[in-house]
């Protein structure tokens, strides 16, 4: 499964929309993703699966790198 992960880059920032950046992590659950990305000090803001046309429109946008957990 592919989970789209809304995160700011440092553990004690506030989410801020403006600030809020995006990764792409293929995994089998949210709690892999989440155990996966645990070293990068992300503040992770929401985890999200991706599925049907969403997974296909976000796929098709240039900003698309999908990671492995």
């Amino acid at each position: 499964m592919i989970y789209k992960v809304y995160y700011q880059e440092g553990i004690s920032e506030i989410p801020v929309r403006e600030n809020t950046k995006v990764v792409y992590v293929e995994g089998a659950s949210e709690r892999e993703v989440r155990f996966f990305l645990k070293d990068r000090n992300y503040n992770i803001e929401l985890v999200q699966l991706l599925e049907g046309n969403y997974l296909e429109y976000e796929q098709n946008s240039p900003n698309f790198h999908l990671e492995n957990a």
